[in-house]
């Protein structure tokens, strides 16, 4: 259920489209109930959007540009930032540079990475996260958090790289079937082209060295081909451009790269784990 705090905390783009939703329906002469009619939702959902009591979802918007947009594709266009207002403040900065980078270079070390999350893993561990969610905004973070995956079908296509620490991947979020059901998912990314998917294995320190003991990072490759580094810890972010230090986690990354698995060796782990889970 939308709760009345949401209208004090809506991001700009949701309260511009509540507005542009609002004028327009008024314009045709339409209540709330008749465009919730013609575009599959309740009159109070629609009351909500207006009010920006609830952002409107990727479903709605689609609707919205169909039944109010007059060709002018502006709710198509609201749909990205709509999303950006759905993030946590200290992801939405990163957010839009995931979205257009050329290369990821992803090392993951407590959970699995937001862009391999099936929805049933997203949503028991948003929801099973401290501070406890209102339900409504479990299922925006997890729409939000799906909506990433547009990544993977983009032109021109991203190059991504990610290192999985092993414990990852034995770490069960929600249930078994669920862990069945990503590991399955990560298998299917991993076979393809544009993705190579190494697990870091729990032995990896046996050798005395072991380069991944400071924490997980994301290396990205700008369109204009800058490289920066986001690191996030504890609801906290940093985005990192200085070159000497972006050239210095980057070698590191190279290193933890070298520790993992490789490519077949990785996937059949992930494999072997999905049939493990009962």
């Amino acid at each position: 259920m939308a709760r009345s705090e949401n209208k004090e905390s809506a991001g700009p783009t949701t309260r511009l489209v509540a507005g542009m939703a609002r004028r327009m329906r008024a314009r045709k002469g339409w209540t709330q109930e008749q465009l919730g009619d013609r575009i599959g939702f309740t009159a109070s959902a629609v009351s909500a959007m207006e009010t920006c009591a609830q952002p409107a979802s990727d479903a709605m918007l689609v609707q919205l540009e169909a039944a109010l947009g007059d060709g002018l594709g502006l709710f198509e266009q609201a749909r990205e930032y709509v999303r950006l207002d759905k993030y946590p403040a200290q992801f939405k900065n990163y957010a839009l540079l995931e979205q257009k980078a050329l290369g990821l270079h992803l090392y993951a070390t407590l959970v699995v990475h937001g862009l391999f999350q099936t929805e049933e893993y997203a949503r028991a561990l948003i929801g099973g996260g401290y501070p406890p969610l209102p339900e409504h905004r479990v299922e925006e973070l997890v729409e939000a958090r799906m909506a990433r995956r547009a990544l993977f079908e983009r032109e021109p296509v991203a190059l991504i790289e990610v290192v999985l620490e092993e414990s990852v991947l034995r770490r069960t979020i929600g249930s078994e079937e669920i862990m069945r059901g990503q590991m399955r998912h990560l298998a299917g990314c991993a076979r393809q082209r544009n993705v190579t998917l190494q697990v870091l294995p729990l032995d990896a320190g046996l050798s005395g060295e072991y380069a991944g003991a400071r924490g997980g990072m994301e290396l990205v490759e700008t369109p204009e081909h800058d490289r920066l580094v986001y690191l996030e810890m504890q609801g906290e972010s940093l985005l990192i451009k200085d070159p000497a230090k972006v050239s210095a986690l980057t070698q590191r990354y190279a290193r933890i790269r070298a520790q993992a698995l490789d490519r077949r060796e990785s996937l059949g782990l992930i494999e072997q784990l999905a049939g493990e889970q009962r």
